[in-house]
């Protein structure tokens, strides 16, 4: 199954990083973002102050293949000139990435360093008008993941879990900047015992493991059952210190061949949840099967197409996919990895773009595009 960042870095990990503009602009202070929260209607976001529609329309962060807290302690001018492009071509939501290895170092500790860059980063998105889905609990480079935390048992581990996410509410508590909190990239609840320790799912693309398991044992329990109460103890941790700012997870999506693989069932959690995020991926093998998932999400809440990209499908196909997911979804978000479409025709000049820079190109076009279209 496809997983979207893992074939998005994989797909894109050869392109070198762009040069910074030769000419800056002066960076304008944005407007004072307020806080976004659910529409009155139930079917959408606004603004929590003057209740203005408000429609996500983002990118997934990474540079280079890179995540930002790879590069955000000794280079945060790339951070600053990043969404600087990520704002020019149309985003007002910019998804990034935390690994759980990188934020706690012990089970109840968190990592003081990395903390001081996510407020940081909080106070930078005020600054440029951008607001943040913090998506945590990563373990993507399996090399960034302590021993200790793979080593605890399931009780132990969702309270390291629990602890992240009590201390990154801490943090953002008071940052209209933040547009939610995604809990985990693409869980699973396993159908059956797995291996002390293997909480990943152990086939690494470019380095990257993009799925995680929240469980290793099922012991009678219903996978969906797992699930909920996972949900409910992440989102308890979070309410401790912040019970304004939404709360969603990151879902894989429904397939005809293997319906809700994860264990993860829109219906079951959508009541835990302010809104519904998934990840879908338009294959032109498999016509019409992203539109049937995404309407497999439709349960009462507002939906985000939290990942898409042209993977499987021309960027043709995924406008028509895009165009027609308006009638269900109230948000998208796409793939930036360090440069723009016009940054990418400069070097077309000098020499033809492989074809994966190409496709890369064509795909922030239509960002750029339905960004004009779609009403934001």
């Amino acid at each position: 199954m496809k997983q979207i960042l893992v074939l998005f870095l994989l797909f894109l990990g050869a392109i070198p990083g762009a040069p910074l503009l030769a000419e800056q602009p002066e960076r304008a202070t944005a407007k004072t973002l307020e806080r976004i929260e659910i529409s009155g209607d139930g079917h959408g976001f606004q603004t929590a102050e003057s209740k203005t529609p408000f429609l996500p329309w983002g990118l997934n962060y990474g540079h280079d293949g890179r995540l930002i807290e790879d590069f955000w302690n000794d280079d945060w001018e790339t951070v600053a000139n990043d969404f600087d492009r990520m704002k020019q071509i149309g985003a007002d939501v910019v998804r990034v990435h935390l690994q759980s290895g990188k934020f706690m170092t012990a089970p109840d500790a968190p990592n003081r360093t990395a903390f001081t860059n996510l407020s940081k980063l909080l106070h930078f998105a005020e600054k440029t008008g951008l607001y943040l889905d913090l998506t945590g609990l990563a373990c993507y480079r399996p090399a960034d993941t302590p021993a200790w935390y793979d080593a605890l048992d399931e009780a132990g581990r969702w309270n390291a879990q629990a602890n992240f996410w009590s201390a990154v509410a801490d943090t953002c508590a008071a940052s209209p900047a933040v547009f939610c909190y995604d809990l985990i990239n693409e869980p699973i609840v396993p159908g059956e015992k797995r291996v002390a320790g293997q909480w990943r799912s152990g086939k690494l693309f470019g380095g990257y493991d993009f799925v995680q398991f929240i469980a290793l044992d099922p012991a009678g329990r219903h996978r969906e059952d797992i699930a909920v109460t996972w949900i409910q103890r992440m989102t308890a941790a979070i309410h401790t210190h912040d019970k304004s700012h939404l709360v969603t997870v990151g879902l894989l999506p429904w397939s005809r061949q293997w319906h809700h693989l994860s264990g993860f069932v829109p219906e079951r959690i959508a009541p835990e949840l302010d809104f519904i995020s998934v990840h879908l991926y338009p294959d032109s093998k498999l016509p019409g099967e992203a539109l049937e998932a995404l309407q497999k999400c439709a349960v009462g809440k507002p939906i985000v197409i939290e990942e898409t990209f042209p993977l499987s499908c021309t960027p043709a196909e995924l406008e028509t996919f895009l165009t027609a997911s308006r009638k269900t979804a109230t948000g998208w978000m796409m793939h930036f990895d360090g440069e723009t479409p016009e940054e990418l025709d400069v070097q077309a000049h000098a020499h033809p773009l492989s074809l994966q820079k190409a496709v890369y190109r064509d795909a922030l076009r239509l960002f750029e595009h339905l960004g004009s279209q779609f009403p934001h």
